[in-house]
């Protein structure tokens, strides 16, 4: 545990291929469900480098000056704040903190952010860990201690998040939505009701990486059980700026909850994070935004720990089990 006032921060990441990246089709049915391709399928192509460039975002106010844009990572534990806007607004420094990124741990300034605000509520005052710009991709970033009373819903669809109150009321979901419950684990949501081929793995939910991780644990059991092939190699580069290689592969199966994954990109790696949350030795995975892109709309309920993801809109082909 790092001592007492030194903030402990876990950053997602942005990966670079050195080789190129195949095209892959990325698909979502129920589980246990047999689909047939469809003629003429959309092809997603993983273009990691361009993702940087899209990341979604949401507005908040900082002492009542803003908006300004900040990425929502349910990943990291602690609110950050770009270096390029603690001048901007010229905010006193805060404590060091102790920042563990999926690259290793370092030692960072933080700055007072006063009276943060999402939607014209209040998150309080956040002594956040200062980083530069270049490497976030905004103006800061959401951690889950900013987001742990509040709901995030990401509308892919409409390319918007929303934040609202979490509600102790059951809510109605549309029509083809999983719910899926999770756990928590030092802060963030994990998923452990799933599996990758025939391996079970804890899912741990992070908005904040684009790419999605899996650790050597994982990598070595599905290798020795054939059922993954590795496809070349990435390099990942951390929001602090140090880079991380990796192997990647498509998931052929990637089964969550109540959902099946078909050909989901993963980058295997020695990430920084699996040992800081003790999963270094179980089979786990960041499920980054590649992931979540999936879906038309992933809901996720920090308060009561509830995933909901809702299906595509366009229903599958069937045929039948053979």
């Amino acid at each position: 545990m790092p001592p007492r006032g030194l903030a402990c921060l876990f950053l997602g990441l942005l990966a670079y291929p050195q080789a190129g990246m195949a095209q892959v089709v990325t698909r979502v049915v129920p589980t246990g469900e047999f689909v047939a391709p469809k003629p003429g399928e959309a092809v997603q192509e993983i273009r990691l480098e361009e993702d940087r460039h899209r990341r979604m975002t949401v507005e908040v106010t900082v002492d009542g000056r803003g908006p300004y844009r900040f990425l929502v990572d349910t990943g990291a534990d602690r609110t950050a704040i770009s270096r390029e806007l603690v001048g901007r607004l010229n905010l006193a420094p805060g404590r060091p903190a102790r920042l563990h990124s999926a690259t290793g741990e370092s030692r960072v300034a933080t700055a007072v952010v006063p009276d943060l605000r999402i939607s014209a509520k209040q998150v309080g005052d956040v002594d956040a860990p200062v980083l530069d710009a270049r490497h976030v991709g905004a103006d800061g970033i959401l951690g889950t201690d900013s987001l742990r009373a509040q709901r995030v819903l990401f509308d892919f669809r409409r390319d918007i998040i929303a934040i609202t109150p979490a509600s102790p009321r059951l809510q109605k979901d549309e029509q083809d939505t999983i719910l899926v419950q999770a756990n928590r684990r030092a802060g963030r949501l994990i998923i452990t009701e799933a599996e990758a081929g025939d391996q079970r793995l804890a899912v741990v939910l992070d908005s904040g990486s684009e790419v999605t991780i899996g650790n050597r644990a994982l990598q070595r059991r599905l290798l020795r059980r054939g059922q993954v092939r590795m496809a070349g190699t990435v390099e990942l580069l951390s929001v602090t700026g140090e880079k991380l290689a990796a192997d990647y592969a498509f998931l052929p199966h990637l089964s969550l909850g109540g959902v099946e994954l078909r050909n989901v990109a993963v980058a295997f790696a020695d990430a920084h994070t699996f040992r800081q949350m003790g999963l270094e030795d179980e089979p786990a995975l960041l499920l980054g935004m590649n992931a979540f892109r999936a879906f038309d709309k992933v809901s996720i309920d920090f308060a009561y720990r509830k995933l909901r993801l809702k299906l595509p809109g366009a229903e599958p082909a069937r045929i039948a089990s053979p």
